[in-house]
């Protein structure tokens, strides 16, 4: 029935006009994943990696290759620059992607968007920068571009066989599937790319230093390349900050990071720094941004105003200094809260014979090299085939001086054209492509001189042969080439480095302090999570405090404007502060809501504040079922600038009260059901783990919790030791009838 049902099918289907129904569309086919995986994605995945992100051995993504070829078979090298809008429809002929793809790779090379320390376009009009997030290149109709000269080490060898060609997406042209490169442009210049499951980010090198560093593997292969490679070095320039171990990592393993800070300028004049080099992992937007968001939060309070004063001249980044401000300290400060200090991470992963490998400098040039060696044979291998057919021509041609009247004779008498090449091989004993080079020859030609001037670069000819077969024959004759190449590069195109080294002598500066005035401050938190920062003066002229209907005053603690905050919340977390990022106000406003200044998560409120300015004595927490926990201070004190401390409180029963002590006194416990038990805080062992559950100190019922926590002071009960225990916990006891009537005027 189900086979008749789909011949049912099929013809209902043949029936209707082409393209109206798809047999099977919208059935729900079952499928494993992993055959989906393998039929879908798989090739997708793939052709990402092969075909799109990563760099193969010449230093070039696909779509880099196609675009420079294509200008160089326009003619881009040498001729004048043509305008970008038809350089991209040109290459749209190897790279069908869209127009905007295209030009945006072309951007990308170009001498005008600054990424690169040797661009390969030479550009004209707006081509963006690099450096910059919102300067936009211009469309492509208005720009003009060509090739730079750089370029002709990229493609003097391209036609004597030194590279495959493959047919192109359409199989109308051919197309190289690498470039014949004459230097390590793998890491000449930066790349980074994000493939599927693996990504690429090579950073780039000096020129000078990188054929250097090539010659010397060339001839030793376990050359060390620190020795004369340096450290990367980047067009944007900028101060590379050193550490031997991690450049050790780079160049061993391919992967690992390193500092690149900003170059500024003070200037005194005006009183303000001037940025002109930023880290390449950056733009100036992003570095304005951060410091504005950095002023506002109050981290930042030296700075006036900061602006962009990019233009035709380069980047430039000013930031006007308040009055007494040391422009060095306060770069030492920007460089950790901003990206004027960022990491360029290395990941040198590169397409070798058509396989993804990540490899270390030393390896990758190694690869580059036999690569380069393979293109040098071909290229040697061409012109000796070349030289042999010319020399074997002229040999021809040589026996054909003996006797030119012969060879006239022979033409003349031939009666049939086709027989002329077959009576020259009988008469002068000579092959088919000799004869056809002698018959080819003008009558015009066909004296004794023009032959001798064909014939007297003969033996120069020959000599030339010996060489080339000496050179295929020798490996040393092979790296002299490589070697001359590299040096005539370094020569031509070589140029200083513009990324400075910071050693580690010069990075032995002092950590940045920041200068916080000292003046005394009396703090105070309220029930519903105000804050109110008061100096004595101000607090003398009003001592009358405006607070919410409902609230009140909870601590108020005398200390200085130094002194550090820990504010704890229902969420059993913990925020830092310090009293000096809140402002001095007066006892006549409300304050900071304390949840909003520190960005409290939604719903979260503080309930207690510890004041302190050297992390001594101990936080307790008395928990509603009669716990109670003992912390040192110290153990909420971080060596990192961390503003929230998570579980720093334990969640198994709701926190009663909080309590700050210098150091152990006696308290008293007032519980649900009016009992009181006083004891000692030392009798309760400290944990240094915040979110300690604690330890039981006083004995409920069913249905009770403990109330409140006071400080025992002497006098507070007619007979103290009706509420002490010698052990914990304890149930603690009624108030007698003069105890009773002495709380309750106490409360």
């Amino acid at each position: 029935m189900a086979k008749k049902k789909k011949e049912q099918q099929v013809e209902a289907v043949g029936a209707l006009p082409e393209n109206a129904h798809i047999l099977g569309a919208g059935e729900v086919v079952q499928q494993r994943i992993t055959e989906t995986m393998e039929i879908n994605f798989m090739p997708y995945a793939m052709s990402v990696i092969m075909s799109r992100a990563i760099p193969e051995i010449d230093g070039f993504k696909p779509a880099h290759r196609k675009l420079l070829y294509t200008m160089y078979k326009m003619g881009l090298l040498t001729g004048a620059r043509s305008k970008s809008a038809n350089i991209v429809g040109r290459t749209m002929q190897l790279n069908p992607h869209g127009d905007a793809a295209i030009y945006e790779t072309m951007v990308r090379l170009s001498r005008g968007y600054e990424a690169l320390l040797h661009p390969f376009v030479d550009s004209k009009g707006n081509f963006g920068k690099a450096y910059s997030r919102d300067m936009v290149w211009a469309a492509s109709r208005y720009t003009e571009a060509k090739l730079d000269p750089i370029c002709s080490e990229l493609f003097a060898e391209i036609d004597k066989d030194t590279v495959d060609f493959v047919d192109n997406y359409d199989s109308t042209m051919q197309e190289p599937t690498l470039l014949p490169v004459t230097f390590p442009t793998i890491l000449a210049n930066p790349t980074t790319g994000i493939a599927v499951g693996m990504a690429s980010s090579i950073c780039s090198f000096n020129l000078r230093e990188l054929c250097e560093t090539t010659i010397a593997l060339i001839r030793d292969e376990t050359a060390d390349p620190m020795d004369t490679l340096k450290a990367p070095d980047f067009i944007g320039g900028g101060k590379l900050i050193y550490d031997r171990a991690a450049m050790e990592e780079i160049y061993r393993t391919g992967r690992g990071s390193f500092k690149v800070r900003a170059r500024y300028a003070y200037d005194k004049k005006n009183n303000c720094i001037d940025v002109t080099e930023i880290p390449p992992t950056t733009t100036s937007e992003a570095i304005i941004e951060k410091i504005i968001e950095r002023i506002k939060a109050g981290s930042i309070k030296e700075i006036s105003d900061i602006r962009d004063e990019t233009d035709k001249s380069g980047l430039k980044i000013t930031i006007d200094l308040k009055r007494g401000i040391d422009p060095d300290k306060l770069m030492q400060k920007l460089y950790k809260m901003t990206t004027l200090e960022d990491s360029f991470s290395c990941n040198f992963n590169v397409l070798i014979a058509g396989a993804p490998r990540t490899l270390g400098v030393a390896d990758l040039l190694l690869e580059w090299i036999a690569y380069r060696t393979d293109c040098v044979k071909r290229r040697v291998f061409f012109d000796l085939t070349k030289a042999k057919e010319k020399l074997h021509l002229l040999r021809g041609l040589e026996k054909i001086l003996l006797d030119i009247d012969k060879a006239i004779k022979i033409v003349r008498e031939t009666e049939e054209e086709s027989e002329v090449v077959p009576n020259l091989m009988i008469g002068f004993r000579i092959d088919e492509q000799q004869a056809e080079y002698v018959a080819e020859i003008k009558l015009r030609h066909l004296n004794r001189e023009y032959i001798l001037k064909r014939l007297s670069d003969l033996q120069e000819l020959e000599k030339k042969v010996q060489e080339l077969e000496d050179i295929l024959a020798s490996k040393s004759k092979v790296r002299r080439i490589l070697v001359d190449e590299l040096r005539r590069v370094s020569q031509k195109y070589g140029k200083d480095r513009r990324t400075e080294i910071l050693y580690e002598v010069e990075l032995a500066e002092e950590e940045h302090v920041e200068e916080v005035p000292v003046y005394p401050v009396t703090l105070f938190f309220t029930e519903q999570g105000y804050f109110k920062k008061i100096t004595p003066q101000s607090l003398r002229m009003s001592a009358e405090h405006k607070l919410k209907e409902g609230d009140r005053i909870l601590r108020a603690v005398e200390t200085d404007n130094r002194a550090e905050l820990l504010f704890f919340t229902n969420r059993q977390q913990v925020y830092k502060s310090r009293a000096c990022d809140f402002d001095d106000t007066k006892a006549s406003v409300l304050g900071d809501y304390v949840a909003s200044k520190l960005q409290m998560d939604d719903g979260e409120v503080p309930l207690y504040m510890a004041v302190t300015s050297d992390y001594g004595g101990y936080m307790l927490y008395f928990f509603e079922n009669g716990k109670a926990a003992k912390v040192p201070l110290s153990a909420f004190q971080t060596k990192t600038n961390r503003k929230k401390l998570v579980k720093a409180i334990s969640d198994k029963s709701p926190v009663a009260v909080f309590r700050q002590i210098a150091e152990d006194t006696e308290l008293v416990i007032v519980s649900s059901s009016g009992r009181m038990l006083l004891f000692a805080t030392g009798a309760i062992a400290p944990k240094t783990t915040k979110d300690t559950a604690g330890v039981a100190v006083m004995t409920l019922k069913k249905g009770q919790r403990v109330l409140e926590v006071r400080d025992y002071t002497q006098g507070m009960f007619q007979k103290p030791y009706r509420y002490r225990t010698k052990n914990l916990p304890a149930a603690g006891a009624l108030p007698s009838a003069e105890d009773a009537g002495e709380q309750m005027s106490l409360l």
